[in-house]
């Protein structure tokens, strides 16, 4: 019943006081980075330093999501974007493999709409496509960082991927988030699981195999 109790407590009043007081502290602390970083893409894409999209968050209700844009716009004759590998800028390439993409995040946290650690977002069209179980993935709030990141991210497939996300779902704790944020360090250092084999990042979610 203790247990039970702080368990409650971590989840509803804890957890996301850290999120806020967090987002707050890493934006000011890097500040000089995410300066740095806005600068370089505003040259590299254009004038266009961020990239918005709308995702997913607790309860399936969507948000607008914000990261560093990594890829310009450039289009083929026919006014058609051009494959993700062919329009990923070398500082973009740079700014995805050290994860700095995911700092214009912290806004969202401080929105309330993410926490730092939970399922990542992923796209809209994709809600269709869930069974039963991979949608509890949506009872939390979405993270910057999550259990699926730490143990392959986007190197393992799509359904091992979801169970990760749900075994959080109903594992969440205290001790399994710092876990998770210091394991988050050591992927960013090593830069291993960024992207799966044949894309730039992952490959698109078709639907579950069960």
């Amino acid at each position: 019943m203790i247990a039970l109790f702080f368990s409650l407590m971590y989840k509803i009043i804890i957890k996301p006081l850290f999120d806020l007081l967090s987002a707050l502290l890493g934006l000011v602390i890097l500040s000089p980075i995410f300066f740095l970083v806005w600068i370089a893409l505003i040259i590299a894409n254009n004038g266009k330093p961020f990239f918005y999209q709308r995702r997913p968050g607790k309860g399936e209700s969507i948000f607008t999501i914000i990261k560093f844009k990594t890829m310009n716009d450039k289009r083929d004759d026919s006014g058609l974007l051009l494959p993700d590998a062919k329009r990923l800028t070398a500082i973009g390439n740079f700014v995805r493999k050290t994860s700095l993409d995911e700092l214009p995040q912290l806004l969202n946290v401080l929105k309330g709409d993410m926490s730092f650690v939970g399922p990542r977002p992923l796209l809209p069209e994709y809600l269709p496509l869930y069974n039963e179980t991979q949608r509890r993935r949506h009872d939390v709030k979405p993270g910057i960082t999550g259990w699926a990141q730490v143990n392959g991210r986007n190197a393992v497939s799509w359904e091992r991927k979801f169970e990760l996300d749900v075994w959080y779902v109903d594992n969440i704790s205290f001790w399994l988030d710092v876990k998770i944020f210091f394991l988050t360090v050591k992927k960013v250092f090593i830069r291993e699981g960024i992207s799966q084999e044949g894309h730039v990042t992952a490959e698109t979610f078709k639907g579950s195999k069960q």
